[in-house]
């Protein structure tokens, strides 16, 4: 965009000067709908959520023998929810903000196999492919027990084929890690901020690791050219891969099983808030829609990113969506937050959750930096930088008179409130590559 264009834009949405800034900003959107309005927007419902759950339940016995440490959730990939009140009492200290209600940690970041949110859609679709050329080759029958798939006779079928995707990280150990298991040929090209030991853990599942001097936008492009031309390799687009997305929408039905075990209530007087960084969108997005089946209007989804990264942000605010990138303005989409470090939204994402979601915010990567170690050290739980974008949520919402009461949701409600922080990667960081990170945050 030229200067006339930008000024354009800034006198039409006065927020993306900030945005311009680098200022850490909050945005709560004023065009939310109801669940039922929404949701034909999205184009997809409950029936393909549930078809998901289904394929993912009949992967389970597969899951179990290839990767042993699924055997305890009996082959479902899935985390644990923990409270963290030291964490809510260090927060409400930190910003100066009462944070009524409870603050939980959805621990996505420790998830079986690549640890971290993208185990959920990366891993379902490689499976959802490796169904489906199986079944077509009248190798596999969706009766059958699917841990025949864990012998060298599928693995040779496999073989024929191919897997590629780009990533700035763990989109790509997910796919990675899972593709290489069942026996693809399987390429991720990584952008430059992706983090060197997971380049190397990905190499040693035999993975081919495509490295680039640009960001994610080049890294996807360049994998994408590669597939086209080979027939046999099928590329998996973070941007506006529906079966990813299904993936990530089966953790809706999975929170309100796991809350009801453990008597979380959530209704109007109840409402839960749920707080998930975002990079280009899918992860986030994904989990969101089906969080929204799940929950309905009772479930507020708030989206984090980082201050050089605000694509999604920015393409909801100004209805642009895909049409324009941070680097459009001159932000560098420099972060260390290296699964957020995304310039350009999913315009698919974007257009189809805009009307269920209901805020954004960003923040700077010296503020995760620190809540990552305030974390350590109050609740003794380790993250990667990105994961922590979304603790800064709690203390956003309660601090937002003027959004509260556009909800409806008065001091009682908030009293009864659950906080939700998404925590989405971390759980496999060497200990010398978190003891970086912390250094980093004391200094």
């Amino acid at each position: 965009m030229n200067t006339r264009e930008i000024e354009k834009l800034v006198a039409q949405y006065p927020l993306v000067q900030r945005l311009i800034g680098l200022e850490e900003v909050t945005w709560f959107n004023p065009n939310t709908v109801t669940l039922q309005q929404g949701l034909p927007y999205v184009g997809l419902t409950q029936k393909e959520v549930d078809e998901a759950e289904a394929r993912l339940g009949r992967f389970a016995s597969y899951l179990c023998q290839a990767f042993p440490e699924t055997q305890k959730m009996n082959g479902i990939i899935e985390s644990e929810v923990v409270e963290i009140p030291a964490m809510q009492g260090a927060l409400a200290a930190r910003y100066g903000q009462t944070i009524a209600g409870r603050v939980w940690l959805k621990k996505d970041s420790h998830l079986p196999i690549s640890g971290s949110i993208k185990a959920r859609g990366g891993i379902y679709e490689v499976l959802t492919h490796a169904e489906k050329l199986a079944l077509e080759a009248g190798m596999l029958s969706v009766d059958d027990d699917y841990s025949i798939m864990n012998t060298d006779r599928f693995r040779q079928f496999f073989s024929q084929y191919s897997i590629a995707v780009g990533s700035t990280g763990n989109l790509g150990m997910s796919i990675g890690i899972m593709s290489a298991k069942l026996g693809f040929s399987v390429s991720v090209h990584m952008s430059a901020d992706a983090r060197e030991w997971k380049k190397r853990k990905l190499r040693e599942h035999g993975v081919n690791v495509v490295e680039y001097a640009q960001d994610y936008g080049v890294a996807v492009a360049q994998g994408r050219v590669q597939a086209s031309s080979d027939p046999r390799c099928f590329f998996i687009d973070d941007e506006n891969s529906k079966t990813l997305f299904l993936g990530y929408a089966v953790a809706g039905g999975r929170l309100k099983k796991q809350f009801e075990q453990m008597n979380i209530v959530v209704d109007k007087n109840h409402p839960l808030f749920v707080y998930l960084p975002c990079g280009v969108g899918g992860g986030p997005g994904g989990v969101a829609f089906g969080l929204k089946l799940a929950f309905g209007d009772d479930v507020h989804c708030i989206f984090a990113e980082p201050t050089h990264s605000p694509c999604m942000l920015l393409g909801v605010h100004t209805g642009l969506h895909d049409h324009i990138a941070v680097q459009d303005l001159g932000i560098d989409n420099v972060t260390a937050a290296d699964g957020l470090a995304v310039g350009r939204a999913s315009g698919f994402v974007g257009r189809a959750m805009e009307r269920l979601l209901d805020g954004f915010y960003t923040l700077s990567d010296s503020e995760m930096y620190s809540l990552l170690a305030l974390l350590a050290n109050e609740e003794n739980i380790q993250l990667e930088p990105s994961a922590l974008a979304g603790m800064a949520g709690p203390a956003r919402v309660c601090a937002h008179q003027h959004y509260l009461d556009s909800q409806k949701i008065g001091l009682e409600q908030l009293n009864n409130a659950t906080h939700l922080v998404w925590a989405t990667g971390g759980g496999m960081v060497p200990a010398e590559e978190m003891a970086n990170y912390i250094a980093a945050a004391k200094s």
